[in-house]
């Protein structure tokens, strides 16, 4: 079976490639030297001449703090309008289409989290343009009724960096960074969300996919939450870095877009995944071989 995944060469997008090749799919991965996924002509056009079974979108514009001061267009046409581009592609050659969206669609004052069937209610460019993105897919398929769709909403993606120009660290990346160069750090003591290894969630996707469930959105992190600070001090007790960790509140640390407080996205359609300390420690593991 035919797969297409938008993306490939990201922290994530690199992950899908691998899970799905050694599930023996046929994969085919594009990144954006492949196809701008901002251009509809040629969105159809490509997606058209594959025609692929599955379309996974792995690709996204995810510089939270840059969407909000310099590339509020930028981030709209790559997390909204090509959605829909996308979306139009996939119906056109009947494929299933599956796509990431994030805690960050959700206002934050929740403290017991938000479940699928939640409100949205976005606060930073960033978020709206996820959330936009949401919209144009579920308003699409409405009028598209052969459509098969999964949203999949995840937060705090960390792994390998991803390959090519602009590519992002996950946090636990950069905090290994620092713990190396630093005694002490001041680390937000709020902002709680649950860390999510992209192993699992490349592992799920697949999962989600082959089980043939409702179409729909679906929540998928590793289980349990943590603040900034608190997910610090397990990366640092984890690697044996022996670094002092101040907590700090988020007014002492300004940065232009503002992030939810209270962002835990429940899981109320699949089966829970492993803890992100779980996770966590896996991924140390790995980084040492």
């Amino acid at each position: 079976m035919l797969i297409l995944i938008l993306g490939a060469q990201g922290m994530l997008g690199q992950v899908l490639v691998n899970e799905f090749s050694h599930a023996k799919y046929e994969v085919v991965g594009w990144d954006r030297a492949d196809l701008d996924i901002t251009d509809r002509e040629k969105v159809l056009e490509k997606i058209g001449i594959l025609k692929p079974k599955i379309i996974i979108n792995a690709a996204a514009y995810n510089n939270i703090d840059k969407a909000e001061t310099e590339d509020g267009d930028l981030v709209f046409k790559i997390n909204s309008d090509a959605i829909g581009y996308l979306v139009e592609a996939s119906s056109q050659v009947g494929a299933l289409f599956a796509h990431y969206s994030t805690d960050y669609v959700f206002r934050g004052d929740q403290k017991d989290g938000y479940a699928e069937d939640a409100t949205p209610d976005p606060q930073s460019v960033y978020a709206k343009s996820k959330f936009e993105g949401e919209n144009r897919l579920l308003s699409l398929r409405a009028a598209r009724s052969n459509l098969k769709f999964y949203l999949i909403r995840t937060s705090r993606l960390f792994g390998s960096a991803g390959m090519g120009e602009g590519v992002k660290k996950s946090f636990v990346d950069v905090m290994l960074k620092l713990g190396s160069e630093k005694d002490s750090l001041g680390l937000v003591d709020e902002e709680v969300s649950s860390p999510t290894y992209v192993v699992d969630l490349a592992r799920v996707t697949r999962e989600l996919i082959e089980s043939g469930a409702p179409v729909g959105i679906y929540h998928c992190t590793n289980s349990g939450a943590c603040s900034w600070y608190e997910w610090a001090q397990e990366i640092f007790k984890l690697a044996d870095l022996p670094v002092k960790l101040n907590s700090i509140s988020a007014d002492k640390f300004p940065r232009p877009a503002k992030r939810p407080k209270f962002s835990k996205l429940l899981n109320t359609k699949l089966p829970p995944l492993r803890s992100w300390q779980e996770a966590l420690a896996e991924y140390l593991t790995a980084k040492k071989k």
